[in-house]
């Protein structure tokens, strides 16, 4: 009888090609990014995807929330608060998908959302990066998308200035006029909370700049993309944002970095030295008196029984102090 042959070993399968790879920075929003991964995770999505959570040590648990209740999330426990934009392209640079979902951690996601997404994306291969309509817990649309911002849209916002009506016009086009929650339409920036893009797209746009530690990087981002690719706001794909939990939570740091994020970007879209001297003289003299205008609203707030009115005034106030007195010599290094 011959003998039988020796089994011929069969190579290891490839594993699944993980279609959407879903990135999110976190620092200290325990509460909120559990939602916002139960959102994920416990409705249909409609395709196949991965969870990267890159937590920029966090004090309140999260990332051992994470390790508990959601063993399937590639989690990245940094040492030190690296910011938003390092946080980001932590999270992509250990990602599989074909396609990036940066999320903020303050977001809930229907479902089907990253079908919806995907569905559009490969049907629209000259797009570069697709935003949703961003809505508010308290159920109201929130603004989406935006025009690229100007040196006169931001000196509006300082109130030595504002009373002129110089650059109200700029800050209105910037701000409110040209947001419409309706449709699809191509847009000039999407915001950070919730944008969807291919990642070879992602890596020829030169990724998240790290400069940027809080605030300004979606701006960037959507400049950088937008030079090569058409971004589009999608108005009938919805996530809820709950917005700016982590900064108020934060303030000391977002409120800052923030300040410092606008001048970078000032300055990669061409912004002469001397003007941003003049920008940045004008928001360094409106910093004390926007802190004490924060201060006197807040009391005014609370005297009328508007606790939690006076609480964000107040929130205001010393995000602006700590500005002022430890963040001024970056303010003016950046």
């Amino acid at each position: 009888m011959p003998q039988a042959l020796p089994a011929v070993p069969t190579a290891t399968p490839p594993p699944a090609v993980v279609d959407v790879s879903v990135c999110i920075a976190n620092w200290n929003c325990c509460d909120l990014l559990r939602r916002c991964l139960e959102s994920l995770y416990d409705q249909p999505q409609g395709v196949s995807f991965e969870v990267v959570v890159v937590d920029n040590a966090s004090t309140d648990g999260a990332a051992d929330m994470i390790a508990a209740e959601f063993p399937g999330v590639r989690l990245v426990r940094n040492k030190d608060n690296r910011g938003f934009s390092k946080a980001n392209n932590q999270a992509a640079a250990l990602a599989t998908g074909r396609y990036f979902f940066f999320l903020n951690n303050d977001t809930v996601v229907p479902p089907d959302t990253l079908r919806k997404f995907l569905e559009f994306a490969e049907a629209n291969p000259a797009v570069g990066m697709v935003g949703p309509r961003l809505r508010g817990g308290d159920g109201n649309a929130q603004i989406s998308y935006r025009r690229r911002p100007t040196l006169g849209a931001l000196l509006h916002r300082v109130s030595l200035l504002r009373w002129t009506g110089l650059f109200r016009r700029a800050y209105y086009d910037y701000r409110r006029d040209s947001f419409d929650p309706e449709g699809v339409r191509p847009v000039e920036v999407l915001m950070g909370a919730a944008v969807f893009l291919p990642r070879a797209v992602f890596e020829d746009s030169g990724r998240w700049d790290e400069q940027y530690r809080f605030g300004g990087e979606d701006i960037d981002l959507s400049t950088q993309v937008g030079r090569r690719r058409e971004l589009v706001y999608v108005g009938d794909v919805e996530v809820v944002h709950y917005g700016r939990m982590s900064s108020r939570k934060n303030i000391g740091f977002a409120a800052p970095n923030v300040a410092i994020g606008y001048v970078h970007y000032f300055r990669k879209a061409g912004a002469t030295p001397a003007a941003l001297r003049v920008y940045k003289l004008f928001v360094t003299a409106d910093a004390p008196v926007q802190c004490l205008g924060k201060c006197l609203q807040g009391v005014v707030r609370m005297a009328r029984g508007r606790t939690e009115k006076a609480r964000k005034s107040w929130l205001a106030a010393r995000g602006l102090w700590h500005f002022m007195t430890r963040e001024l010599v970056r303010f003016w290094q950046a």
